[in-house]
């Protein structure tokens, strides 16, 4: 049986306020840049991987076995499994 693993990072406004700390851009700024990224990875990522960031940065945590289900499929799929 395997046990599910997630891993957190702070808060959304925590990750804001490290880039706007960092670059001195507003709020509003980080936020469209955080989407962005958000956006480009999960359309460039293979298989559930792209929704696993999106979750990620929305939600602050990832589940690890859904990732590690979702390139065992895309691997299964690469090599005819």
């Amino acid at each position: 049986m395997h046990q599910k693993c997630f891993y957190y990072i702070a808060s959304m406004e925590e990750l804001i306020k490290m880039i706007t700390d960092k670059t001195g851009i507003s709020a509003d700024q980080a936020q469209t840049a955080i989407k962005t990224v958000s956006g480009f990875l999960k359309d460039k990522l293979p298989g559930g991987l792209g929704n696993q960031v999106e979750n990620f940065l929305e939600k602050g945590s990832i589940d690890t076995e859904n990732i590690m289900n979702d390139l065992k499929g895309s691997l299964g799929n690469l090599f005819g499994n």
